[in-house]
């Protein structure tokens, strides 16, 4: 009998489910706190190397502006940095992986796999967002700054990484120096300054006053981007143009992003052939 009294009762259906449960929500907390806290770090590394930049340069961090022309009604940009010789907008991405993509590819991809939308047409609107608050004499100024981590390895158009372009591509541990060496290209091609100090001034007090900083209105944003997103990432199935044999993801994302291939997707025997 006493054994019986003292004998541990196995828990029942109900509280099993509850302990599952509670296990899922701290997992789902779990990953949502490491993603926040990746951010978070991604976040810092990309300050201590606009920290690094001339005292003279001017640079804002999150901004959220009116956009008419963004399925949310708003373009949220995560930084801007102020130069005597051009104004450069960045956004950062804080995947692991390979990255496939190619300039005037709508979609770029991680690993083959995970979609995106290709970040330089998303920089695009940032970029005439901006545009839309300055005079047409500063619209030829724009330098568009893609900046991955360094957790990441770039299958992408050399282009991109060439520091004679107006779009590039760089590790967030290279974006202070990236942007000096850009600058020194403009040097070199602009005798006078492109920006004045007081210019840059007052374009820095235009995009601080045109920043929306109510959490609801970001919150409605962010929302509509996501929703986007997920619509975006349903794609056709992807087809070599020779056998019409459907090849993965990672293929097409090789194909797209090799010139050799001039914008068409082949299976791994028409690629040799």
């Amino acid at each position: 009998m006493l054994l019986k009294l003292f004998k541990k009762k196995k828990p029942t259906q109900s509280k099993e489910n509850s302990n599952k449960s509670v296990k899922q929500s701290k997992s789902i907390k779990e990953q949502e706190h490491i993603a926040v806290r990746k951010g978070e770090i991604g976040e810092y590394k990309i300050n201590i190397q606009l920290d690094q930049l001339p005292k003279e340069y001017k640079y804002l961090s999150d901004l959220m502006i009116e956009n008419q022309k963004s399925v949310s009604r708003y373009s949220q940009i995560d930084h801007v940095v102020l130069s005597p010789y051009g104004i450069f907008v960045i956004e950062t991405k804080n995947y692991q992986g390979t990255i496939y993509g190619g300039k005037n590819r709508k979609q770029w991809s991680v690993n083959g796999k995970f979609k995106m939308v290709n970040p330089f047409h998303q920089n695009y609107g940032h970029i005439e967002a901006l545009k839309s608050l300055l005079d047409k004499k500063f619209h030829s100024s724009f330098i568009s700054i893609v900046s991955f981590t360094k957790r990441c390895t770039f299958k992408i158009d050399v282009e991109l990484r060439k520091i004679t372009a107006n779009e590039l591509i760089v590790y967030d541990v290279e974006l202070s120096d990236f942007i000096s060496r850009k600058v020194n290209v403009l040097k070199l091609t602009n005798k006078e300054k492109l920006l004045t100090e007081e210019e840059m001034e007052e374009i820095y007090m235009l995009f601080h006053d045109a920043n929306i900083e109510d959490k609801a209105l970001r919150d409605q944003h962010n929302n509509c981007i996501n929703n986007k997103k997920s619509k975006d990432i349903k794609s056709p199935q992807k087809r070599c143009v020779q056998c019409n044999q459907s090849v993965s993801d990672k293929v097409a994302a090789f194909c797209l992003s090799n010139k050799k291939f001039a914008g068409k997707i082949y299976c791994y025997k028409h690629q040799k052939g």
